[in-house]
């Protein structure tokens, strides 16, 4: 987790190096056309550093040292801290012209989980915004993104499509998230491998299956994050890939009830195993469609509950809950994908064996 709380000192003012420079020519009765001289420097030359129209080089930083006695470094940081100083008020002057960017992203949750510093103080918090997105200014913010857009396939939920923002900072704070995960090298053969394991996982409680489940990911070269979700947005889950043998799988937590967790993680585990590494699969409806996610739908439906056996099943003619814990039972996973699944097809209601499915609440 890479989170924002340093103590900053920002002065005000900045003394320039020629300031310094008078003051002590001043203080030893040294005239200026004698330093210039001692210096191999023109008195012009000297007059303009002393006025701060002329920087102190690392050379004349040197030059004054031999003819001073003063330290090359002190003339060295003086000059380095004024033209830092002078950067960082130009710099205020201009994001001051877009503090009413802040107003697209979610500022105050972002805060709240300590990504960023929210300040009186417009500017210092729009410092701390662009920090944490990783651009120089609202402009670089935008170009990443149009240039990361066509990457991006994004399956919104009807009546909603998340803010770009929003978005931008969720899969953001999935990033650093994922800094501090160490995975071995990507393998889609001990990936497969693994979700078998990971299906088998269904009937335990969240605080069993979460540190199994991330350490299984892991060991085939995907980082697992859950990261909930943020204002404006309605996201289910995200896959993209951080490096060519490290992928990235996102769970928002959204859905709290256990059935439609295990569809979404097998869905993002179908992106990771048969699409392009170059894309982002961003989504926020388990219903999406689309030649890419309707073969996600299909192999993380049919992973969870064979195709064949899931066609018996539904010929029962009663589907009681006995006969779906049995069917649950054979197959090593919990009862509440069944009754997803069968809602889901419109084979049963919605309202129908709800007690079976159950709800939780991971740590992220």
């Amino acid at each position: 987790m890479s989170r924002i709380h340093e103590n900053k000192f920002n002065p005000d003012y900045a003394i320039h190096p020629g300031e310094i420079l008078e003051e002590t020519l001043e203080a030893r009765g040294i005239k200026k056309h004698d330093l210039a001289t001692r210096c191999q420097i023109s008195t012009k030359h000297l007059s303009q550093i002393i006025n701060g129209k002329a920087p102190v080089t690392a050379d004349t930083a040197i030059q004054l040292e031999r003819a001073l006695g003063v330290s090359a470094n002190i003339w060295n940081n003086l000059e380095s801290q004024y033209r830092l100083f002078g950067a960082q008020q130009k710099e205020n002057e201009s994001l001051q012209k877009s503090t009413e960017w802040l107003n697209d992203f979610p500022v105050s949750e972002l805060n709240k989980r300590g990504y960023i510093e929210k300040s009186s103080d417009d500017v210092e918090t729009l410092k701390s915004l662009l920090q944490f997105l990783g651009v120089s200014s609202p402009g670089a913010f935008k170009e990443q993104w149009e240039q990361m857009t066509p990457a991006v396939l994004y399956r919104s939920a009807p009546k909603f499509e998340s803010s770009r923002e929003s978005i931008a900072s969720w899969l953001r704070i999935c990033e650093l998230e994922a800094e501090n995960v160490d995975t071995e090298p990507f393998d889609s053969r001990i990936f497969r491998s693994n979700l078998e394991s990971i299906r088998s996982l269904t009937c335990e409680d969240p605080e069993v299956f979460e540190p199994k489940i991330k350490k299984f990911c892991s060991d085939a070269g995907v980082c697992l994050v859950f990261v909930k979700e943020l204002p404006q947005t309605r996201l289910c889950g995200a896959t993209r890939w951080l490096a060519s043998n490290k992928a990235l799988l996102m769970l928002s937590l959204r859905y709290k009830w256990e059935d439609i967790f295990w569809f979404t993680f097998f869905h993002e585990a179908a992106h990771i195993l048969f699409h392009s590494k170059r894309k982002i699969f961003v989504e926020e409806t388990t219903d999406a469609s689309g030649p890419q996610e309707e073969e996600a739908n299909d192999f993380a439906s049919d992973f969870l509950i064979p195709k064949s056996d899931y066609k018996k099943l539904t010929k029962s003619k009663v589907l009681t809950r006995t006969v779906i814990n049995d069917f649950a039972s054979s197959q090593g996973i919990a009862p509440s994908i069944v009754v997803g699944r069968l809602q889901h097809d419109g084979i049963i209601g919605f309202d129908t064996y709800n007690d079976l499915r159950r709800r939780f609440t991971l740590e992220n």
